[in-house]
Order: C-alpha cells, then structure tokens, then sequence
C-alpha cells in the first residue's frame, strides 16, 4: 500500500489555516489526516515518492510527516498524540498506533497517530526530524485541546520522551504562529520504551540512527531521555515486560529512578513475561492487563 491509498477517503477532510492546522470534532469512523508542516519541513530534504506500508502496517519513507485525527462522537476534551515504534528505520502504525487510537477514542480520547520523519531517510536535519515533527504535533494538539498527553512504543516512546522532557528545546527555527505555541505534554506513557543510549546499552537501532557507533560519551548522554527529567517533568505511566530481548528492562528502572529522584510523578508497571512488541497486550501473557491500567491512570490527569 502506499500513501495515496492511505490518504484516500481522507482528503476532503483536510482543513488549514494561516496559523497552522485544524480539524473538527468527527466521528471515530472518520479519521482526518493533516500534515504537520505548511510547506517544506525543517532543513528539507527526504525520501521521494509515496510512503511505504508494509503487509503488517508499518511506515517508511516518509517524505510527508502527518496527524491522523481520531475524534470520539463525544470528546472529553483530552487529546492523545500516539507514537509507534520501530527502532526509527519504520513505524509500527497497524500493530501499535492504529490499536492504541481506536482504544482511545472509545473512551473518549482524541487519538492522534503521528507519522513522524525518520532520520536515516535523507533529511538535513538527520537526528532531529523526529523530534521536530513531535513537537510540531503537540503544538498542533495545544490549539485544539484542553489537555494534551503522549504514549509511546519502543523508539516511539523514545521520541514522546524526548518530547516530553524537553519541551523548551527549540528544535528547529519559527516556521509560522503555530511554532510560538508550547510544545508541552500534560503526561506521558511510554511502553517498552527505549530510554538511554549511554553504555552498555548501545545496542539498539536507536542508537544506530540518532548518534551512530563510535559515538562519544557526551552524544549518547544528550539523547537519553533520563537525564532531562526535572520538578517540572509531567507525570509518567511506564509499562515493560521483564524479558524484553530488545529494549533492555534497565531502561524502565532508570527512568522510574530518575522520576523519583526529582519528585515527578511515576507509576512502573513490569511483567514477568511478555517479551518486545505486545502493543496494547499480548493474549495469554501478563500484558494483557496494562491498557486497563492505563485507562485509570488517564483518568487522574483528565
């Protein structure tokens, strides 16, 4: 599938404005797609032609960054920008985010599924595209919504971290009004997230596509969500399995620790098994129980 069959049935919907973007309150069988960015994103560059969709749903080259808007019939004012993971070379959208957003919004959530940039596909900006993209998109939900919180995946829970941490980061020049807006999350889950790429946990794609091997010390620790934490760090929902073969369990821990260590709100919540990749719960595995979890954590930041 490529982008245009993604896009088809969607177009009408598209809504811009001078300061940016918008969409109305539809139905949760009427996804909206907006694009990020009026015009060429920040540093330009890219993959040509349409985006990649491979059998299982996931994303690649991505020359459009995108929102995909899932409004409940009734929203409840509280907006959820989505990011599926896939170690920054693809993004999980049909195994984690599109499941994560129908669950959302039948509660009530306005789900947003981020199609972010990918830093090994030829953007200028390498590195920061994804984090431009995702704090463009939380600028784009701040307008919209009363509150506005992230959920991650593996590397997507990677960037809503990154996003979260740091939202005073200008990662890329004023483009427009929109960009004056804060880029800030209201919470944050992050679900077998990977949190640092400082050693001895270098071994993920992550790492490979954000700072390379070889890199010094100083680039692993300055893409590591944990060391951005502070007082004014939102509250976190942090969700892994125990024998996690690809984010390793420490990344939890760390980030559990960090949280406390700066009095910022942290519910961990680990399981013996179910190993990488269980999006919203793996049959049969403990897993299965952290969307329920979740649902009664949101609520205490609604």
């Amino acid at each position: 599938m490529n982008r245009h069959h993604f896009l088809t049935g969607f177009a009408a919907s598209l809504v811009t404005t001078t300061t940016g973007l918008s969409f109305a309150a539809l139905p949760a069988s009427q996804p909206l797609v907006i694009p990020l960015w009026t015009g060429t994103p920040p540093g330009g560059g890219g993959p040509h032609g349409n985006t990649m969709i491979s059998s299982s749903g996931a994303q690649s080259n991505i020359a459009i960054p995108t929102l995909t808007i899932l409004t409940p019939a009734v929203p409840n004012g509280h907006s959820v920008l989505i990011a599926g993971g896939g170690g920054y070379k693809r993004i999980q959208i049909g195994k984690e985010s599109w499941p994560a957003a129908r669950w959302l919004a039948a509660r009530g959530y306005t789900a947003a599924i981020l199609s972010y940039r990918l830093p090994g596909e030829g953007w200028r900006d390498h590195n920061l595209v994804s984090l431009q993209d995702a704090q463009r998109a939380l600028r784009i939900l701040r307008q919209r919504e009363k509150r506005v919180s992230v959920l991650g995946f593996s590397a997507g829970g990677h960037l809503m971290g990154m996003a979260a941490t740091r939202p005073g980061f200008r990662s890329y020049p004023v483009t427009d009004p929109l960009d004056e807006l804060p880029a800030t999350a209201d919470s944050a889950a992050l679900i077998y997230p990977v949190i640092t790429l400082e050693k001895p946990y270098t071994h993920t794609s992550a790492h490979k596509l954000l700072v390379g091997a070889g890199a010094s010390a100083a680039a692993n620790a300055a893409w590591s969500v944990q060391n951005y934490v502070t007082p004014h760090s939102p509250p976190f929902f942090l969700v892994q399995a125990e024998n996690d073969p690809l984010s390793d369990p420490h990344n939890t821990l760390m980030m559990s620790a960090s949280c406390e260590q700066n009095g910022v709100p942290v519910a961990m919540h680990r399981y013996a098994t179910g190993g990488h990749g269980f999006g919203m719960g793996k049959a049969g595995t403990p897993t299965a129980v952290w969307p329920e979890q979740y649902e009664k954590w949101l609520h205490q930041y609604a």
